[in-house]
């Protein structure tokens, strides 16, 4: 994973190389306020700027180190009383003191006679606004535009010390770089760099790699010595991981009042709940607009990728295509970064995966094909409303990585499905919310089909074929609630869904006993109101009756998934033929297109 990151962060320095400096000593920095001298020292002002990025000596780790002409306040000025990074600044100055270039800020700082350092500390809060006071800040000669720390004398100093400090670790001995395999860059015990924007992460960013236990040191490997990834390794891969965070760019869009905001929509990372992200690339650069059908699957596009799969015109640049998908799931964890999952997958293989992907979670709903975005599958066992959203996150990792390999998803996320299930059907307004939603029933059947060990196939739509106890059990629950509602009417403080779904998909041979007498009063009463409508709901009922020998004491978890799908199907091809009978609308209800966002 780093190998391929690193070699991101290679692509990325050649693709910039002309347009800025590309070396190992220097990296861009963001400066938000100038800081104007005169060539004597003598402090001008603070001129604060919108936040700009701009090449600059690279330093691992703030801690304990300041970076040549660009740093916070507290280094710069020794603000809020911060001597010992105000120290760290005038060390590295004084390294440096031997450009002339530098004379006006080494006199701001060494020069009695000008008012420098201090009234510059004096005047600091007056000219600069609270907010932008922790940014970066540079100095500028009165009159020039440039930034002294942009010149070329000093990126030529500090390359020409860094190449030389480099030189002389190399001739001391250096190990074999882990990552290139080469022994012309050091390994060092220095920090690798810092991610930023990592979910549940530390704001001033993330360690990838980061040894600090002494049990690492008993083959004389001290902290990240023990990773033995060189200095160029290093850099490459941190700026590799660090644009794929937060590579994209600003759309503006109308939200629900019809209203024009903002957005940062990311190119390279999806972000699954509020701590975990996952980026991913191409080896060669190759867009794959695949992916954006997990946010957004238009029927006909998808459609028209399954159809490619089968006919085999995705397999015709099987051996001329090398390009490789790869993706990261990641988490923050403190000041380090959690590696949840890594995918590494040849773009044919990763379009197949996809194709196969909407097959499986292909539902009906309302007469049509649907397929569910990946977030809305996600979010099936967990209300959006919930403040605590591990769970999403988790699901969406594994789903995810189901979609992209091909395999199938934990159980545990058909237990969690069907424990939101029956916590909505035990609720006290659970009448006004559907249960089994389309994307809770695409859900199941990929989970049921894909850990499928040679029974029933969970179809798409109602499957008349399939005579699984827990699936007939599930459509004849959905026929006894449409008798009980087309004999009471909608408007059901607490119908047997509510009282007895729970029950009756765990102990079947228990609920639906009872679920029998109350069902011969419902249809006595509906033989009196719509004679027509009894007998075929009758009809039905007897038809799937036939197809059950006994009910079972007890169902599993897979066969409680079976159930709720039977009772999905059901629901559904009442709701189809009801287009075309106008009796059968009596026993559907309006609330089964909502869905329990």
């Amino acid at each position: 994973m780093i190998k391929e990151l690193s070699e991101l962060g290679k692509k990325l320095r050649e693709e910039s190389a002309g347009e800025k400096i590309v070396h190992d000593a220097i990296k861009d920095e963001p400066i938000s306020i100038d800081l104007v001298i005169k060539k004597d020292g003598s402090f001008i002002k603070f001129e604060p700027i919108e936040k700009i990025v701009r090449p600059a000596e690279a330093i691992t780790a703030k801690k304990g180190k300041a970076r040549l002409l660009l740093d916070k306040a507290e280094e710069v000025l020794g603000y809020l009383g911060e001597e010992k990074k105000h120290k760290l600044f005038i060390d590295k100055l004084k390294e440096y003191e031997h450009l002339n270039i530098l004379r006006p800020v080494i006199a701001f700082y060494t020069t009695k006679k000008v008012d420098g350092i201090e009234k510059a500390l004096s005047a600091f809060e007056e000219q600069v606004n609270e907010k932008e006071r922790s940014g970066n800040i540079a100095f500028r000669i009165e009159n020039d535009d440039s930034r002294l720390h942009e010149k070329q004398e000093v990126y030529k100093a500090i390359i020409d010390k860094y190449d030389k400090q480099k030189k002389e670790k190399l001739l001391s001995g250096s190990q074999k770089c882990s990552i290139c395999g080469k022994n012309n860059n050091p390994v060092e015990d220095v920090p690798h760099g810092m991610i930023k924007r990592v979910p549940d992460g530390q704001t001033s960013g993330c360690a990838l790699v980061s040894y600090n236990d002494s049990a690492y040191e008993s083959y004389n490997l001290i902290g990240n010595l023990n990773s033995q990834i060189c200095t160029a390794c290093t850099r490459t891969y941190v700026e590799g991981l660090n644009w794929l965070m937060n590579n994209g760019n600003t759309q503006v869009i109308q939200n629900k009042n019809g209203k024009e905001k903002e957005i940062f929509k990311h190119s390279n990372r999806k972000n699954f709940g509020s701590d975990t992200a996952i980026v991913f690339w191409t080896k060669n650069d190759q867009q794959v607009s695949e992916l954006d059908l997990f946010d957004n699957p238009d029927p006909g596009t998808v459609a028209h990728l399954m159809e490619s799969v089968a006919s085999g015109d995705i397999n015709k640049s099987k051996y001329i295509d090398t390009d490789r998908f790869y993706s990261c799931t990641l988490s923050g964890a403190a000041a380090r970064i959690a590696v949840r999952d890594w995918i590494e997958i040849s773009i044919v293989d990763l379009k197949k995966a996809i194709a196969r992907w909407f097959e499986d979670i292909k539902i009906e709903a309302w007469g049509e094909s649907y397929f569910p975005p990946l977030y809305r599958l996600a979010n099936c066992a967990q209300n959006e409303k919930s403040d605590n959203k591990t769970t999403t996150s988790r699901i969406a990792m594994h789903l995810w990585k189901s979609s992209l390999k091909g395999i199938a998803p934990p159980l545990w996320i058909l237990s969690a499905v069907l424990k939101r299930v029956r916590i909505i059907e035990n609720a006290e307004d659970g009448g006004n919310k559907e249960s089994v939603t389309p994307e809770r029933a695409a859900l199941i059947r990929l989970i049921l089909n894909r850990n499928n060990k040679g029974g029933y196939m969970v179809t798409e739509k109602l499957d008349i074929e399939n005579c699984s106890p827990p699936y007939i059990c599930g459509r004849i629950f959905a026929v006894l609630e449409g008798i009980q509602r087309a004999a009471l009417g909608k408007n059901i403080n607490a119908g047997i869904r509510e009282r007895f779904f729970s029950f009756a998909s765990t102990n079947p041979s228990s609920a639906f006993g009872r679920l029998m007498k109350l069902s011969q009063n419902h249809l006595s009463k509906l033989k009196n109101e719509k004679a027509g409508l009894a007998v075929i709901l009758d009809r039905e009922l007897q038809e799937l009756f036939s197809k059950i020998q006994e009910f079972p004491a007890i169902f599993t978890l897979e066969e409680q998934g079976q159930f709720a799908i039977g009772y999905y199907h059901q629901k559904q091809d009442t709701f189809k033929k009801a287009k075309s009978n106008a009796e059968l609308k009596a026993a559907t209800e309006e609330s089964d297109k909502e869905t329990d966002d």
